[in-house]
C-alpha cells in the first residue's frame, strides 16, 4: 500500500498555531491539516484528514510518506537562470511566446519576425514575467510535429536577442537538437512537455546542459492525446508518473534541484481530469521540486463558461492562477502577464498583511 501526503485546510497565518500548522514548500501559504490518501493495487481504498500535529505519529515507519512530508514542507531553493536567481519563496510568472503558426492562442503572430518576436518577448518581461517561455512547435491537440531544424530557425533568433537583453528565457521543446540550440543561444531552462521522454537524447542534453528542466505530465502525443483519454485516478497516476520521471532524470545525472514538475493541464485529460488535478495540485508538492501550472487560456475555460473562445479566456486564466497561486504552485505559465501580475500583487498584498503580526 503506498501513502500520498495532501496539504489541505488552509490558514491565513501561523501566528499563536505553533506545531498546529506547517507552511507550504517554504512559500508564502500555510496548512493546517493534511488528506493521507491510500492506494492499494491502483485503487484508492482510503482518505483520512489529519491534522498537522498529528501527521509525524500518522506516518511514523512509513518511509516514503515520511519522505514526502520532508519534502512538502522544505523551501525550494531559487532558479539559476543565468546570470538571474528566480525566488521560490512565492509566485513567479513565465510568460508565453509562441513562434508558430498554429499555436491553439496566438500562432503565427510572430512567426518570421525575430526582431517583432524579441521585442513582444522583452514586453513580457518588463510586465513582471520573470521567465519567457519559448517554443517553436506547437503542442496543440491535434497538432503536427515540426521537422528540427525548421524549430530551431525559428527560436535560436530569438532566443539569441532577448537573452543578449537581459532577458531569463526557457526553451519549450521535446527535441534534444532544439534544446543544444537554444542553450546554446542563451537560453537558461529546458520545458518539456514530454518530460525529456519523447527524444531518446534529451535526458543526456539536458544533464549536460545544466540548467533547470520541468518535466511536464502528458498521455499521447499531441496528434491523439484528447481522443478520450482514459485513467483510474488521475491525481494519483500523474503524480506517480511523474516520480517515474524524476528518477530517470536523476539516474541520468540531473539533479532533483534543478527538477521542476507540471500536471500538464489539457494534455491528454478530460475536463473532469483537469479538475480533479486543479483541486489536487497541493498533492505534488510532495514530489519536492517546485511546481508549474500552465492553464493560460486552455480548454477547460472554454468548457466552463458557454464555449468562450481562446480570445475571451482572460477571467478564466486569471483565477486558475490564483488558484494556482494558492495551492502553493511557484511558477505560473501565461499568456496574458501584466493582468496576471496584477492578480498577483493584490493576492501577493493580502498574504502579507496576513502574514504581519498584529499582536
Amino acid at each position: 500500500m503506498k501513502r500520498y501526503l495532501r496539504p489541505t485546510a488552509f490558514v491565513d497565518a501561523p501566528f499563536g498555531l505553533d506545531g498546529r500548522v506547517a507552511r507550504l514548500a517554504g512559500g508564502l501559504v500555510w496548512f493546517s491539516a493534511v488528506e493521507i490518501i491510500a492506494d492499494e493495487g491502483g485503487r484508492r481504498v482510503s482518505s483520512e484528514l489529519v491534522p498537522v500535529s498529528d501527521i509525524a505519529a500518522a506516518i511514523a515507519g512509513d518511509g516514503e510518506a515520511e519522505a514526502a512530508w520532508r519534502r512538502i514542507c522544505a523551501p525550494r531553493p531559487s532558479l539559476r537562470l543565468g546570470e538571474r536567481m528566480v525566488r521560490l519563496d512565492q509566485p513567479q510568472v513565465m510568460g508565453i511566446l509562441n513562434l508558430t503558426p498554429d499555436s491553439f492562442s496566438d500562432g503565427g503572430r510572430y512567426l518570421g519576425d525575430p526582431a517583432a518576436a524579441a521585442s513582444a518577448g522583452v514586453a513580457l518581461a518588463a510586465d513582471g514575467a520573470a521567465i519567457v517561455d519559448v517554443g517553436g512547435e506547437s503542442t496543440r491537440p491535434g497538432a503536427a510535429t515540426v521537422w528540427e531544424g525548421d524549430e530551431i530557425e525559428r527560436v535560436a533568433p530569438v532566443i539569441r536577442a532577448m537573452a543578449a537583453g537581459g532577458v531569463a528565457v526557457s526553451i519549450d521543446t521535446r527535441k534534444a537538437a532544439v534544446m543544444e540550440a537554444a542553450v546554446g543561444a542563451g537560453a537558461a531552462l529546458i520545458n518539456d512537455v514530454s518530460a525529456l521522454g519523447y527524444d531518446p537524447r534529451s535526458l543526456e542534453v539536458a544533464a549536460r546542459a545544466g540548467c533547470p528542466v520541468a518535466l511536464m505530465h502528458h498521455k499521447g502525443d499531441p496528434k491523439t492525446m484528447q481522443q478520450d483519454p482514459r485513467y483510474g485516478d488521475v491525481l494519483l497516476e500523474v503524480y506517480d508518473w511523474l516520480e517515474d520521471r524524476i528518477a530517470a532524470a536523476e539516474a541520468a545525472g540531473i539533479a532533483r534541484d534543478r527538477l521542476i514538475v507540471d500536471p500538464g493541464i489539457g494534455f491528454g485529460k478530460a475536463l473532469r481530469h483537469n479538475l480533479q488535478l486543479l483541486n489536487g495540485l497541493a498533492l505534488f508538492h510532495g514530489l519536492g521540486c517546485p511546481l508549474l501550472l500552465g492553464a493560460s487560456r486552455k480548454r477547460i475555460i472554454g468548457a466552463l463558461s458557454n464555449e468562450a473562445p481562446v480570445d475571451q479566456r482572460l477571467g478564466g486564466s486569471v483565477a486558475l492562477a490564483l488558484h494556482g497561486a494558492q495551492m502553493g504552485a511557484q511558477l505560473l505559465r501565461v499568456h496574458d502577464v501584466a493582468e496576471t501580475m496584477q492578480a498577483i500583487r493584490v493576492w501577493r498584498g493580502l498574504r502579507d498583511e496576513a502574514l504581519t503580526p498584529i499582536f
